[in-house]
């Protein structure tokens, strides 16, 4: 769940390929308990999560374990150097199942050995490939991710 990711009906629909009342039926579920807030723009519904709901920090872990990531982020990502941004890309970030985790990692001075060596470590513990681009901080652009199937989802920011 990225706390800064905001959608409106039409988009999931492209994005899940649900019908747009099935979906519309989720999200107004969500709203009604709090997990997401809406907000008008222009003639759109815009959704987003609503990280006061009490259950928000917890959710999210939840998810970050269903998926793995939060022994990625914890144990690796924070100890391998001047680390900025964590980005979720590829499949996963759509929410589709998937053996890969796909993340794209902002920051300067990586301990690139350290790195690979736990990366080892988190495939066999969760079952799953992880693959990685670095860029340094200078190097970075988020439109470059945000190419038709890259779908970014901010994982983890130094800020």
């Amino acid at each position: 769940m990225n706390s800064k990711n905001t959608a409106y009906l039409r988009s999931l629909e492209e994005e899940f390929g649900e019908s747009t009342n099935a979906i519309r039926l989720e999200l107004n579920k969500f709203e009604k308990s709090g997990f997401l807030k809406s907000f008008a723009e222009g003639n759109k519904k815009v959704f987003t999560v609503n990280t006061q709901h009490p259950l928000f920090s917890d959710l999210n872990k939840i998810i970050l374990k269903m998926v793995g990531l939060e022994y990625v982020i914890d144990y690796i990502l924070q100890r391998i150097g001047d680390l900025e941004k964590v980005y979720l890309v590829g499949n996963l970030s759509k929410g589709q199942s998937t053996n890969i985790i796909d993340l794209v990692l902002v920051g300067n001075h990586l301990n690139k050995t350290f790195l690979i060596e736990q990366i080892e470590k988190a495939e066999k513990k969760i079952d799953k490939k992880i693959r990685y681009i670095h860029f340094t901080a200078e190097e970075f652009d988020l439109n470059k991710i945000k190419e038709p199937g890259m779908h970014p989802l901010l994982l983890w920011s130094k800020e």
